[in-house]
């Protein structure tokens, strides 16, 4: 669906103005792609959307209202919108042995709610014009674990988020999947880097997981979990399908002993 309106596809990309936010904006303007960068940083988001012949937008994703500014201003410039890139987020603010009220809200409003509010503010637009594509930035974490806990308990949300809510989106033409980096060599690792690298661990570059996004934005699939680790072709993760205990037809005709 959307790979066939290239040239004429315009995306929406939260955190664009650094790491893998902006390696997306401008991969997706090399090809042909109209992209809007909504970032808190302005400066950065106006320097990469000027890179990209995009346009940038102030965007705190932990307001409601700020995420709806954002897809209206991109509808306004644009007049569509085909993906929507949930990518914004930060590292967590405290954990178990750190742990305040205030640090974890500053956590969960932007790994978690930034991406419940950005999924709110695009859906009636794509339903509008026919279908769209949202794809959310999650994490290794959000499949295994982090000592970095309630980062990681964000980033399993979003795979629930995901599992549960594409299948719902499916009859408005609407494709939802997540995109889940290992170690990616962006400023958030900074201070990590020379020890990771010591433990003999691969970091990626963040156009790798940009091209892998690129990747999902091209495939027919919804509810998707894709795992993206350096020198690795990006490819979906057989998630675990659990069914409901049920009876069987023979066992209802089977009254139960009671004691």
């Amino acid at each position: 669906m959307i790979g066939e309106q290239a040239g004429s596809a315009v995306a929406l990309i939260t955190g664009g103005a650094s790491g893998i936010g902006a390696a997306l904006a401008r991969r997706l303007a090399g090809h042909g792609w109209q992209v809007v960068v909504a970032d808190l940083d302005t400066t950065a988001a106006a320097r990469v959307a000027e890179e990209c012949g995009g346009r940038f937008v102030t965007t705190d994703v932990a307001s409601a209202d700020d995420n709806e500014r954002a897809v209206a201003y991109t509808v306004e410039e644009f007049g569509r919108l085909d993906a929507a890139v949930l990518n914004a987020a930060i590292a967590g603010r405290c954990g178990l042995h750190d742990f305040t009220p205030q640090r974890y809200r500053d956590t969960m409003r932007t790994d978690l709610d930034g991406v419940v509010y950005g999924l709110h503010a695009a859906l009636p637009r794509m339903r509008r014009q026919g279908g769209g594509h949202i794809v959310i930035t999650g994490s290794i974490a959000g499949l295994t674990g982090s000592p970095d806990v309630f980062y990681a308990s964000a980033k399993h949300a979003l795979i629930g988020l995901v599992r549960s809510a594409a299948p719902l989106l499916e009859p408005d033409r609407i494709r939802l999947n997540t995109v889940c980096p290992g170690l990616v060599d962006t400023p958030v690792l900074a201070s990590a880097r020379a020890a990771l690298l010591a433990r003999g661990l691969l970091l990626a570059d963040p156009d790798e997981v940009a091209a892998a996004v690129e990747t999902v934005l091209a495939d027919e699939r919804t509810g998707q979990a894709w795992s993206v680790q350096a020198g690795r072709t990006a490819v979906p993760i057989e998630l675990p399908v659990v069914h409901l205990a049920s009876c069987s037809p023979s066992d209802k005709e089977q009254p139960r002993r009671t004691t």
